[in-house]
């Protein structure tokens, strides 16, 4: 189960990077927490977000690292854990009036096989989420 849990691990400490894509990297902040069109009340909900993405991959990593045997339970729920975030990133278009990003910022962003850069990242994410909970399954 060591390769699953890696995997996971990954997917936890990549939740820091929501912080770094929305408030650090300049090319990528002035979409999100260093838009001046943005108004306060969607920049609380982006600073809600990378918090969450941060705390739970901080869940995530203490039900995988955590002083006990790794039980298959302890792994779903580090599974379970991190993957409120990238599911609800993954599912956040099913809401009226979402875009992956704005408007304005249509030229800028590039799109790999048709997805969004967001859009590709949580799908992915997702996917490896999936993958190491298979591998669990096969080898428990």
């Amino acid at each position: 189960m060591a390769s699953a849990k890696r995997i996971v691990a990954f997917v936890a400490v990549y939740g820091v990077g929501g912080v770094l894509a929305d408030f650090v990297v300049p090319a990528t902040a002035k979409m999100h927490m260093k838009n001046p069109h943005w108004p306060p009340h969607a920049k609380f909900h982006n600073s809600q977000t990378m918090l969450m993405g941060v705390f739970a991959g901080t869940l995530s990593l203490c039900c995988l690292f955590a002083p006990h045997p790794l039980t298959l339970p302890w792994f779903f729920a580090g599974v379970a854990a991190v993957s409120l975030y990238w599911a609800n990133l993954a599912l956040s278009q099913i809401f009226p009036g979402t875009a992956w990003h704005d408007p304005e910022f249509d030229e800028e962003v590039s799109h790999l096989l048709g997805f969004d850069p967001q859009q590709l990242l949580g799908y992915v994410l997702c996917g490896l989420l999936l993958v190491a909970v298979g591998i669990a399954l096969r080898m428990h």
